[in-house]
């Protein structure tokens, strides 16, 4: 099974005035981190709210250094369970991301993608039996086995055996 794991990660930004900047700071600051290795992983603003349920803006200015929530979303791939696909989501994201706290908000279980790769395979192998080209590519490879099987012949020969060498010495 496939899911869709969101993870909160507190990013540190330091020298800002104002939630906006930094915010554009701290999704900067986080795709930078991530990439390449983690391009696919979306980058959002977090969401926040008072004890009273007050919505609030996901950076924290103090000192002109503010404390910015984001939202980091991630598909695992075969998985067996949430508990697995959200431990492998905090490990992949906290080996980029290092000494900022993260928590796993939610684990989604996708259900779409592996239907849409079954009807598409399938409509790849109906296209692909059609044409001719694919005949010839199927005897491209065994040429090549044919050729490598000469190859080994060759290296039989100017290899001497073991027992061969052990009677020059």
């Amino acid at each position: 099974m496939d899911c869709r794991v969101v993870v909160e990660a507190a990013i540190p930004v330091y020298d800002v005035t104002t939630p906006d900047e930094a915010i554009r700071i701290a999704i900067s600051k986080t795709g930078e981190m991530l990439n390449p290795d983690l391009s696919y992983v979306e980058i959002s603003m977090g969401s926040r709210t008072s004890p009273d349920g007050e919505e609030l803006p996901p950076a924290f200015i103090a000192a002109d250094e503010a404390l910015v929530a984001l939202e980091l979303e991630m598909t695992v791939f075969n998985v067996e369970q949430e508990e697995h696909a959200s431990r492998i989501a905090r490990k992949e994201i906290g080996q980029r991301l290092e000494n900022v706290p993260l928590k796993v908000l939610s684990v989604e279980i996708v259900e779409d993608a592996e239907g849409a790769d079954e009807s598409e395979d399938e409509s790849a192998d109906d296209e692909g039996g059609d044409e001719p080209a694919g005949d010839e590519t199927a005897d491209e490879p065994s040429d090549e086995r044919a050729d490598e099987t000469v190859d080994d012949d060759e290296d039989d020969d100017l290899i001497p055996d073991f027992d061969d060498l052990v009677e020059d010495g």
